[in-house]
């Protein structure tokens, strides 16, 4: 199960933290992975550990804010592979600020690279992949989303860019399921990444935040990247416009 020989997979924001192990993972799998990032030197570390494991990899720089990076980015991967079948939307930021203190710059920074980049993403993969008649688009976005009882203080930019991510999601999937593409979200709740570290949570309050978790740690990348898997292979054939949570059962409490 979950073979992805033959298939040719773009990750973006794969230089570090779930990206990279998207990558190695999908690799693991079979699959030729193009690792992109805004850090082509730090891109090519990545794709050299896969090919050292066996694997098929190419780096890339891409800024997913930037729209001609990512036709030229599109356009290697297939020059280099020969088509592309799964996408992986993993670029993000988290850049906590309190609500009454975000600029137009932060706010707008915040939606460019986590909800606009994969929009441009994803219609530039769906072109090449409707040529095939076949897809996986994969969105990353996280349990505080909206409508599911989770807020994060000083992320009011970055659940809007998450929460847009599902909805955007729900549409893809219906305009893109005649050409054989398959839309899905992956929503992570508190994962072990240089993201959450990066957010320097008061050891107090990541107590408090394990405590909500049933199972009483936080995850690791490689669970998220199972699902990534998961939704990127045949079995998940069936499933599209769906948001799959991996949260520990954060959501359940």
């Amino acid at each position: 199960m979950f073979d992805l020989k033959d298939k040719t997979a773009l990750v973006t924001g794969a230089r570090r933290g779930m990206g990279k192990t998207h990558a190695f993972a999908l690799a693991s799998q079979g699959a030729k992975v193009a690792v992109s990032d805004i850090d082509e030197a730090e891109c090519e570390k990545v794709a050299d550990e896969i090919r050292a494991q066996g694997g098929q990899a190419l780096a890339l720089k891409m800024d997913v804010r930037n729209v001609q990076e990512i036709d030229s980015a599109f356009q290697r991967v297939v020059q280099e592979f020969g088509k592309l079948d799964i996408l992986v939307n993993n670029a993000g930021i988290y850049v906590p600020k309190p609500a009454l203190e975000i600029t137009q710059e932060d706010w707008d920074r915040m939606l460019e690279i986590n909800l606009r980049g994969q929009f441009f993403c994803a219609q530039r993969a769906a072109r090449e992949m409707a040529k095939n008649k076949w897809g996986r688009i994969i969105n990353l976005s996280s349990i505080a989303c909206g409508q599911v009882g989770v807020g994060i203080e000083g992320g009011a930019h970055y659940t809007a860019s998450k929460g847009g991510v599902i909805g955007m999601t729900e549409t893809l999937a219906v305009e893109l399921a005649k050409l054989g593409i398959t839309v899905n979200t992956i929503a992570p709740g508190a994962i072990d990444t240089p993201m959450i570290e990066a957010a320097n949570i008061p050891k107090e309050e990541m107590k408090e935040l394990i405590a909500r978790i049933p199972l009483q740690r936080i995850g690791r990348p490689e669970e998220v990247s199972a699902a990534v898997v998961f939704l990127a292979s045949e079995e998940a054939s069936y499933i599209t416009g769906a948001t799959l949570y991996v949260d520990g059962g954060w959501l359940a409490t």
